[in-house]
């Protein structure tokens, strides 16, 4: 693709809006589909109602990634219908089906009232999510740059970048103001667990809401011309007929495409998930801060970083995107290690002090040990002792460390000086469900052992009073900017990368396998990493690991692409 000697010229005012106007509609988009990680642990209660708490989380993070798996197949199906008849028109449908399945996940029916259809609906409620917002990106990303000045791509696609940033800030809000509005409790006195009117029908209203957005994104998108890039090419008669074959038909194509993703998009995936969805997971799970404080900590983390989409990408116009997208990736896989620890520290100091004071060993035979992070597992199929053992330390999210014993020696949990012994479970006739005195006897183990671990403070809430919130902060605010580093030039180079007749399917493909997958699954996979190994921190090996590999791929095999003409066909 042939580089450009034109100098930098202003934007129009009517370029502008364009860019504003497509920007605003993908922040109600990414509002809407966020709403469902954030809510991921209510949602677990309302469709997944008949498992137990730590299969039931596992199970709404995967139909969480559901709508991340079909990523890709939604940027094929969209992107050769942008390449084949127009930017505007496609991502214009792209945002009618999101905001329609989000409205419905609002009204859809708990597993408690209709069993099993329950999580099937929801599941395929996420799938048609995920098809959208495959074709989303690609759409918006392609429609900015081609409207964009010579010199500016990356100040002004960076305005997309934010915009999932923002979509994230306002459902957090919306999921605040909701929470504290609907905070009464509903459950009888003295009857456990609390029942809040959030927890029985609040969460449903973040959902009920976005048709408000979805009408206001739907106006806006319909005043939007088409891209001049696009319009240019279709006046000309040079679109494509087979977009999809000449994208990934042709080597030359492909091995761009498959550079974009193994050199870029994953691990600027993995550096985002990371700074955004699994730090807000590590705070409530793992810190065992409020769902409030929480909350409010990332959206503080954002309103300071979002800004720095903007200026990153800004300067990438004049450095280059390269060396900053993967500067981050390279910052990220050589900080993570140190700056979790450090944010549980300041979050938690109460309860590190115990973690030290009080170690966990798991004492069993290791081929008694099944998968902990199994996202398929029923309560009834960890029968062993050191199941038992190791899926009671996981529900209560207390580390542990595990030691070999002899064949046939029954699990056991030793916390400081106080050892329990597990136990080995049968189960009824009908294999579904423990028996009686199995049932019972695991009862009063877990209860030993949740007991025993308070006491040692190992499960001990963050208090407000110890918790270092200005330094919470200002670790967030590091993981954000990381994000901002490795996201805010990525549209620009991704456009930059493909030409013109095959840019929607092209860039689309690497970024939604890159995000959808890689980033998409990152906190799944995570969490099950650490149900596996009782290692808190065991999870940041996955992007630790991707970020690495896509800063080493990326230095050797990808080239800068800021003086690229995207106007060129070639």
């Amino acid at each position: 693709m042939a580089t450009s000697s034109v100098a930098p010229r202003p934007m129009s005012a009517e370029e502008k809006k364009v860019i504003f106007a497509s920007s605003l509609g993908t922040v109600f988009e990414w509002y809407d589909f966020y709403l469902y990680g954030s809510l991921a642990a209510v949602i677990a209660k309302q469709f997944f109602g008949g498992l137990d708490p730590t299969s039931a989380y596992i199970f709404a993070l995967l139909a969480f990634a559901a709508g991340f798996i079909v990523r890709p197949f939604g940027a094929l199906v969209f992107g050769r219908l942008g390449d084949m008849i127009g930017r505007k028109y496609t991502f214009l449908v792209t945002i009618v089906i999101m905001g329609t399945a989000t409205f419905i996940v609002g009204l859809l029916p708990s597993y408690a009232t209709i069993g099993i259809a329950a999580p099937i609906i929801l599941v395929a409620l996420r799938m048609l999510q995920g098809l959208a917002l495959g074709g989303e990106y690609g759409g918006a990303a392609t429609y900015v740059a081609e409207h964009a000045p010579m010199g500016k791509r990356g100040a002004y696609t960076a305005w997309i970048q934010t915009t999932a940033t923002l979509g994230l800030f306002l459902s957090l809000i919306v999921i605040l103001v909701t929470r504290e509005l609907t905070s009464g409790v509903i459950s009888a006195p003295g009857v456990l667990p609390v029942v809040t009117q959030f927890d029985d029908w609040g969460w449903r209203v973040p959902f009920l809401v976005s048709i408000l957005l979805l009408a206001v994104s739907v106006y806006i998108r319909l005043s939007m011309n088409e891209s001049p890039a696009f319009a240019k090419m279709k006046a000309e008669g040079k679109t494509s007929k087979a977009p999809l074959s000449e994208s990934f038909g042709q080597w030359k194509n492909l091995k761009i495409v498959i550079l974009a993703l193994i050199g870029l998009t994953a691990g600027q995936a993995v550096v985002w998930y990371t700074g955004q969805f699994y730090a807000l997971f590590f705070l409530q799970s793992i810190a065992k801060v409020d769902i409030k404080t929480a909350n409010l900590l990332i959206a503080a983390s954002l309103i300071i970083g979002t800004p720095f989409f903007l200026f990153f990408g800004t300067l990438s116009d004049k450095i280059g995107r390269k060396p900053i997208i993967l500067g981050g990736c390279l910052i990220a896989a050589l900080t993570y290690f140190t700056v979790f620890p450090m944010l549980l520290n300041y979050a938690n100091p109460a309860l590190v002090a115990a973690q030290k004071a009080v170690p966990v060993t798991v004492t069993a035979d290791p081929a008694t040990c099944s998968f902990q992070g199994s996202p398929i597992a029923r309560p009834i199929d960890f029968t062993s002792s050191c199941d038992i053992a190791k899926r009671t330390l996981t529900e209560n999210y207390v580390p542990y460390k595990n030691v070999a014993a002899p064949a046939g020696t029954i699990a056991s949990i030793k916390m400081g000086e106080k050892e329990i012994p597990s136990l080995n479970a049968t189960l009824n006739e009908k294999r579904n469900a423990f028996s009686p005195e199995s049932a019972k006897a695991i009862a009063d183990f877990k209860k030993s052992v949740v007991e025993t671990a308070k006491a040692g403070g190992l499960t001990a809430k963050a208090d407000d009073k110890t918790m270092n919130k200005p330094m919470v902060l200002a670790v967030l605010v590091f993981l954000v900017l990381l994000v901002t580093m490795v996201y805010g030039p990525i549209a620009a180079m991704l456009v930059e990368m493909f030409p013109t007749r095959i840019r929607y399917t092209s860039m689309s493909l690497p970024y939604h396998i890159g995000n959808g997958w890689f980033g998409g699954l990152l906190p799944t996979t995570a969490f099950a990493m650490v149900a596996a190994t009782g290692d808190i921190f065991y999870g940041l090996w996955y992007p630790v690991i991707v970020a690495a590999a896509t800063f080493v791929i990326g230095m050797l095999f990808i080239k800068e692409t800021k003086d690229i003409d995207i106007f060129a066909n070639d």
